[in-house]
């Protein structure tokens, strides 16, 4: 086993890399080759340590030090001072010290970190690694000790829920497939991520891969499967070569394929690429997908715990519940219990994105609200902005008002406020979006995400984004809004699965929600949060413009008229609402109305 003295996590949350993180780890990589050093000091990547306002931000163990706000050009001194000469770059401790002292106690004291316990502390391309954080001791435990129906019970104890989308109960979904008769059976883990905006399995696959595959091992010894498959987004190919990598690797070691541990158990294992279709997420659709066929979703019953792949018995569970399974197996069901509420047990991974100040990877127990998530976790609203809405779930989801911001993150509470909980994206929105617009960008995903098999989905989400289509484009009419509550009812009853079922949510809540939005649209004629092209116009505010004339040179279509160092108008009919000129003009001469 290789061994290094001083282990660098740099985080790669959005905020950080879009202040340069993956430079800075580049240069540190270099300089370190540079000095001779990159035997001794290992670089790596991890979620979220904390300050990413101050980043690009990494942490240096063992000493514990957090530096925050380096560029590039600041590694050579950094590397000369704290792992050459052993001292600490003090003006980089006192700068995160002085800005964000405040902004980190609230994450860490709010977030719990279970599935992500390994990320960015071990090397993925490393069993060691892993081994040496208690890594497959699980796994030897269950086939040393325990019987299938040992394991049944713990998982049923534990209270695990499948981290996928639906909130099934883990538990019960493997008693399902073991009490299927036949012999050959399958184990799969569903790694097709299509969510917009997020990436919780890709950070677990690229940073803990061998924590799901020994979740997947166990699950397999449980049900009494002898082969299995991840099916992972080829979008994902960093997170494919670490697969495979830590498969080669587990195989070498005797942890999987055949004769595991001397136990007379085998359980084999490979990797599948998906082509990118979002409804592939939906497990019969994947089986269908893995088998070669089409990505289309088959009528259920029968479920796959029955008749899954190649019509045998197979268990489909997501990166996330796999990941569970070890630690529960290793610190008992009581440990994992102790996290969330009654009905909904441990923690949750979520990607926070959008108006908020802290984006990136989360994970918090359930139960936590949805205003602790936002403004302790997150930081709140960016620029000091007022909360809008938040969407939970992913595109299938629904839009939460400020009125649910103490509603508590867990199954039945997000399904009975009439989104869901989905498999962690988080999309929060402040007092300038639309609605409407909301809503219908998100019936353009799922529409265009369609397989097409069944008529509802196909032909219904069609019809939704025509409205809101016509809504947005100023031309919405008498009769719209009830139009669109009767085609959600109907696409939502009658579509053959998940995506069809779930993708008239977000128009569903925004009718609920923000019903005033959607009258301004059809009798005013106006988009109140002023985003909607055709329903804004541009003009220039005479007291304030002093004829610069920048706005007129910069008009693509020239739309903008008047003499030097006199007020300019903007033509209507000409103007295209690009937004140009406002941008341009250096004296807040343009508003919108």
């Amino acid at each position: 086993m290789k061994y290094f003295r001083s282990h660098v996590l740099v985080c790669v949350d959005p905020e950080c890399l879009s202040k340069g993180a993956h430079q800075l780890m580049d240069a540190l990589n270099d300089e370190l080759v540079a000095t001779g050093l990159i035997d001794e000091v290992q670089v790596l990547e991890t979620s979220r340590i904390g300050g990413c306002a101050q980043g690009p931000e990494l942490m240096v163990y063992p000493e514990g030090i957090h530096y925050s706000g380096l560029s590039a050009d600041d590694v050579p001194y950094l590397v000369d001072e704290h792992f050459l000469k052993g001292r600490i770059v003090k003006k980089f401790v006192e700068e995160i010290k002085k800005s964000t002292d405040e902004e980190l106690s609230a994450p860490t004291s709010k977030e719990i970190r279970n599935v992500l316990r390994n990320c960015g502390v071990i090397d993925p391309e490393n069993i060691e690694d892993y081994i040496a954080q208690d890594g497959y001791m699980a796994l030897a435990k269950v086939i040393t000790d325990l019987s299938p129906e040992d394991v049944l019970d713990i998982m049923k104890r534990s209270g695990l829920r499948g981290r996928g989308g639906a909130g099934f109960p883990t538990h019960l979904k493997w008693q399902f497939a073991k009490a299927a008769p036949s012999e050959i059976k399958y184990v799969c883990c569903n790694a097709d991520e299509g969510d917009p905006g997020a990436f919780m399995n890709r950070r677990v696959l690229e940073s803990d891969p061998h924590s799901v595959i020994e979740g997947m091992v166990i699950a397999a010894y449980t049900i009494g499967a002898r082969y299995g498959y991840v099916y992972c987004r080829a979008e994902y190919p960093i997170a494919v070569q670490t697969l495979n990598l830590a498969i080669k690797q587990a195989k070498a070691l005797g942890l999987l394929g055949e004769n595991i541990l001397n136990s007379g158990f085998s359980f084999d294992l490979e990797v599948r690429m998906g082509a990118g279709a979002f409804v592939c997420g939906e497990e019969t659709a994947l089986m269908n997908s893995i088998e070669g066929k089409r990505g289309e979703p088959r009528p259920r019953p029968p479920f796959p715990a029955v008749k899954g792949l190649w019509n045998k018995p197979t268990n489909i569970n997501n990166v996330e519940t796999y990941a569970n399974v070890p630690q529960i197996i290793l610190k008992g069901p009581e440990w994992f219990s102790s996290f969330g509420t009654e009905k909904s047990k441990g923690t949750k991974t979520f990607a926070l994105a959008g108006d908020i100040n802290h984006t990136g990877l989360i994970e918090v127990p359930l139960g936590i609200t949805l205003r602790e998530i936002i403004y302790d976790v997150g930081m709140g609203i960016k620029n000091n902005k007022q909360f809008k809405a938040v969407q939970t779930g992913g595109p299938m989801g629904g839009c939460l008002p400020a009125s649910d911001l103490d509603l508590k993150v867990d199954y039945e509470s997000l399904s009975n406020a009439g989104s869901m909980m989905g498999s962690g994206g988080m999309i929060v929105m402040d007092e300038d979006t639309c609605m409407v617009d909301i809503a219908r960008f998100f019936m353009d995903f799922t529409q265009d995400e369609s397989c097409g098999k069944c008529t509802p989905c196909r032909v219904g989400t069609k019809r939704i984004l025509e409205v809101l289509d016509r809504i947005c484009g100023g031309e919405g009419r008498d009769g719209d809004i009830e139009l669109l509550e009767d085609l959600c009812r109907h696409v939502k009853s009658n579509s053959l699965c998940g995506l069809g079922q779930g993708a008239p949510t977000p128009v569903e809540s925004t009718l609920k929600h923000f019903r005033a939005e959607y009258e301004a649209h059809i009798y005013d004629k106006k988009c109140p949060s002023k985003v909607c092209k055709a329903l804004i116009r541009y003009q220039i505010q005479e007291a304030v413009c002093t004829g610069c004339t920048v706005c007129a040179r910069n008009c693509p279509v020239d739309a903008i008229t008047g003499e030097r160092r006199s007020p300019h108008f903007i033509n209507p009919d000409i103007c295209i609402r690009c937004g140009i000129c406002e941008q341009v003009c250096n004296f807040n001469a343009i508003e919108v109305v």
